[in-house]
């Protein structure tokens, strides 16, 4: 019966913003979302604003360099999205993700890359990454490589990865698996090369996270 009557007490103070009303035990205020997609959405559990669902960042080009820096992504991340778009390097290295709190951390990573090719010549070969998240387990140059890699904080300051991307001018398929530590609150990502002297040469990438 006491659970019964909760229910219906909800369902008639429920506010048409979806916050409850200060009377049954919600914020006091009707707090709506401000732009199509966005949800009511707080921090530290007293402030409340209209956040979007899933923030998405500003797509950027790997024509140039050795590293693309995501920084100053929320505390209250729990699942983080990179995606790849014909991106390829100058040499036979691969894309390599690190994360960071504070500062990019580039040891203690524990994980594998591996490549998946069918026909005549199928192999399925893998190697081991402890310098941050390896896409694959080899290449060669010019490889362009699309696909998503999904991070994920499993408790605490520990991360886990796991991703499919594929070289779209050959029939390889890319995995990477993997986990970390981090010494504190993840602030940052970085897309590099495993090598750290490669430098991307085309595509683009992008992040989602909430």
């Amino acid at each position: 019966m006491t659970i019964s009557r909760n229910i219906s007490v909800m369902a008639q103070g429920a506010s048409t913003a979806g916050i409850l009303a200060g009377g049954y035990g919600g914020l006091g205020t009707s707090i709506a979302p401000t732009t199509a997609g966005n949800t009511i959405f707080t921090t530290d559990g007293s402030t409340w604003s209209s956040t979007q669902k899933i923030v998405r960042g500003t797509s950027v080009a790997t024509t140039s360099g050795t590293a693309v820096d995501f920084t100053s992504i929320p505390s209250w991340v729990k699942r983080i999205t990179l995606m790849f778009t014909g991106v390829s390097l100058s040499g036979t290295a691969l894309p390599l993700i690190q994360i960071g709190a504070g500062s990019i951390t580039n040891t203690g990573y524990v994980g594998s890359g591996a490549n998946s090719s069918a026909g005549a010549t199928a192999f399925f070969n893998t190697v081991n990454y402890t310098t941050g998240f390896g896409i694959g387990q080899g290449s060669s140059a010019s490889v362009a490589i699309s696909g998503a890699v999904y991070l994920f904080n499993q408790t605490g300051n520990s991360w886990i990865a796991s991703g499919t991307l594929a070289s779209t001018n050959e029939a390889v398929v890319r995995f990477t698996a993997g986990s970390i530590t981090l010494s504190g609150t993840l602030d940052r990502v970085r897309i590099t090369t495993s090598n750290g002297t490669d430098t991307f040469d085309a595509g683009s990438v992008n992040i989602m996270y909430e």
